[in-house]
């Protein structure tokens, strides 16, 4: 399996590891061109969904060499799902990348439905889908990244002991503002992008309420697309006011809070997310 990903994408190795709660996950770890540890350490970024966001987040690795706008160093780690799992990503994402307790919205039930309508999922598959989210662990799999993984990737590559960062987009943007919100240390900066807060009863709303007027240290990208808001679909509508509106509560604190609008839809908007959290939080 190593050798295939590394045939595919360029400095790319590929590893499966239980977590200490006992699930599978599949790991992809992009090195810069050239990277020596033994010259100089790197920190790492964690890039969720990687089933889906390795072939599109892994290859900008090559803007460390950039002669126009450089960016930092940084080992790229895509952790996404292995085995048969794989084939099953969109669903167990829900598990891990939403925060434990966070409400349902009913726009994002009925876009499940309308998926069934379409054909696109069984009603078995809507079933299981919206079962996760009654069940989720985003507490679980944080600890996943920082306790279990990271000491391994430490280890084997020899990165750098701090400087590291956090990328994810959709319901993974939500899992990333979770991870700011918990006031952790562990990551410098932390990028969300199209951050899934469908509801306006987030719990997102009530942990930055409860954080008072300091925010954290770690820097915080947040990107959303205009597509989202100007198209005619519920769930993405309220996805992009919902972080407007967790942006506009920052305005008034104190921290290290940067934004963008991206000319794109939720499907087509993870790269250019990546690359303009890329750019703000990790540029030269």
């Amino acid at each position: 399996m190593s050798t295939m990903w590394q045939g595919c994408l360029a400095h790319t190795d590929y590893f499966e590891m239980r977590s200490s709660g006992g699930h599978d996950y599949g790991v992809w770890v992009t090195t810069p061109p050239r990277y020596d540890p033994a010259a100089a350490q790197a920190p790492v970024v964690y890039v969720l969904d990687g089933n889906w966001a390795v072939g599109m987040t892994a290859p900008l690795i090559v803007t460390q060499l950039d002669p126009m706008q450089s960016i930092q160093p940084y080992v790229q780690v895509s952790v996404g799902y292995a085995g048969e799992e794989a084939e099953h990503w969109e669903r167990l994402r829900n598990r891990d990348l939403v925060p434990p307790g966070e409400p349902i919205a009913k726009e994002y039930i009925d876009a499940v439905e309308m998926g069934v309508e379409a054909g696109m999922m069984t009603r078995e598959q809507a079933d299981a889908y919206l079962a996760e989210l009654s069940d989720s662990r985003g507490d679980m799999f944080l600890n996943f990244l920082t306790d279990d993984l990271h000491p391994r990737i430490e280890r084997d590559y020899g990165t750098a002991s701090s400087g590291h960062g956090l990328f994810g987009y959709s319901y993974g943007g939500l899992f990333s503002l979770y991870a700011w919100l918990t006031n952790s240390t562990f990551f410098e900066s932390i990028g969300a992008g199209s951050p899934g807060i469908v509801g306006a009863d987030s719990q997102v709303f009530a942990r930055l309420q409860a954080m008072g007027d300091t925010l954290p240290a770690t820097k915080l990208h947040v990107t959303f697309n205009d597509r989202e808001i100007l198209g005619d679909m519920a769930v993405y509508q309220n996805l992009a006011k919902n972080a407007a509106t967790f942006l506009h509560r920052l305005t008034s604190r104190s921290g290290s809070v940067t934004s963008a609008l991206m000319h794109e839809t939720h499907v087509t908007g993870l790269q250019a997310s990546f690359l303009s959290y890329l750019r703000t939080c990790r540029a030269r």
